[in-house]
């Protein structure tokens, strides 16, 4: 629409002329637009310049004096940043991720039903299910990037101080802000309509803390899966013709969690600094931002290529189920849990001589390996009722997971 008296609305081929400049921006465009840059020392007025140039070119070089026109360098920054941001992470970095946690999903439907020990504090604890862990590092994921695909990828355009001053100056009867507005709307950015010369980046520090939260809940799962393949939990599938050591002919590494571990730990690092620093300007403007925001590809690259590490690495993981029955089959003692809690439901219900439950049972497995034949020998000596006897001599640290293949349909 024309705003500016003097102006009409542009035609088709005009506005194909204009598109024809990007289209055709090719590397000895970008040498001289280096070129004039040399000359202003400043990126956005040499982009100005070359525009103006090309405008000349095309046969509408009455449109100069458009070029730029009440606009700060920050007016075409912000928009070109929350429009490159908004791609990179809706259309590139976000499916990746979705298409990860539908896996990590997948692995605890497959195996919702078997059972795991737990460890609390690295020692053995109440067991659980291995489909049930994976389900709650599923959940976990998916609520940050529920965060993420919310974010509001803001914008202005408003001048050198944000108060449209020139704007009004040159052309006092137009309504400067619903233009503004519908401009940035235009570009499918919502409208910030309250900024300094800056548009305050507080949408991006919420973005990036998200995304730091979403890379440290995925390093927490890289580190335990490490571990669970280092006590045999998981095997790992070869890759045929892959080498895990110079020296070692054995080895199958688990290199791309390790991997995944060192790049989640750079983009989070980088992602702080962004969110902490790009909240912060002086007054109505400094330059440091500029210099920040080069890092924003940087630290959402090593995001995505830790993604794709995990992708591949779980794509190679078998489940030793023999390993973790073994396991729970060693493990006995974390039926103590168990029997004193139904110690203490007998003793509420009237059945003698179930005193001190916790401390009979703590005397029997702190610090001990108790066996099957140990620990049923110790339940029918207690003078439980007939049912809640029966109960516990029926329970194995494999049968004793709760509800955890149930919990596993909370992820839909």
């Amino acid at each position: 629409r024309s705003v500016l008296p003097g102006t009409e609305p542009l035609g088709e081929e005009q506005e194909a002329r204009l598109r024809a400049i990007v289209a055709s921006f090719d590397a000895d465009s970008v040498a001289e637009l280096g070129e004039i840059e040399a000359v202003t020392v400043h990126d956005v007025k040499a982009v100005e310049y070359f525009i103006g140039r090309r405008l000349e070119g095309i046969g509408i070089g009455h449109l100069k004096p458009l070029v730029h026109f009440g606009c700060t360098s920050e007016d075409i920054n912000n928009l070109s940043y929350a429009l490159g941001i908004k791609g990179a992470v809706l259309d590139i970095w976000l499916p990746a991720a979705r298409s990860l946690v539908a896996s990590v999903a997948d692995l605890a439907r497959t195996s919702r039903d078997t059972p795991m020990l737990s460890r609390t504090h690295g020692q053995p604890a109440t067991p659980t299910t291995l489909g049930k862990e994976m389900a709650v590092v599923a959940h976990r994921l998916t609520r940050q990037l529920d965060r993420i695909a919310a974010t509001e990828f803001l914008g202005k355009i408003n001048g050198a101080t944000g108060t449209y001053a020139a704007h009004y100056a040159s052309v006092p009867q137009a309504d400067w802000q619903d233009v503004s507005r519908s401009f940035v709307e235009g570009l499918g950015l919502d409208w910030n309509p309250l900024t300094t010369q800056i548009e305050s980046h507080d949408w991006q520090a919420e973005l990036y803390s998200d995304v730091a939260r979403f890379n440290r809940i995925l390093h927490n799962f890289c580190t335990d899966v490490w571990s669970y393949i280092s006590i045999g939990y998981f095997a790992q599938v070869p890759v045929a013709g892959a080498t895990g050591s110079s020296t070692m002919p054995h080895k199958v590494n688990p290199i791309r969690f390790e991997n995944a571990e060192a790049n989640l730990e750079i983009s989070s690092a980088l992602l702080d600094v962004l969110a902490s620093t790009l909240v912060t300007s002086r007054w109505q403007r400094d330059l440091t931002d500029s210099s920040s925001q080069r890092n924003i590809g940087v630290a959402l690259g090593h995001s995505l290529l830790a993604i794709s590490n995990v992708a591949k690495g779980l794509a190679r993981l078998d489940v030793a189920e023999d390993v973790l029955a073994a396991d729970l089959d060693g493990n006995w003692e974390v039926l103590g849990e168990a029997v004193q809690m139904v110690m203490r439901a007998e003793a509420i219900a009237g059945v003698q001589g179930l005193d001190d439950p916790y401390e009979r049972l703590k005397e029997l497995t702190r610090g001990h390996r108790v066996d099957a034949g140990r620990m049923r020998e110790f339940v029918s000596g207690l003078g439980l009722s007939e049912d809640a006897e029966q109960r516990l001599l029926g329970l194995s640290p494999a049968l004793y997971t709760g509800i955890a293949s149930d919990l596993v349909d909370h992820l839909g």
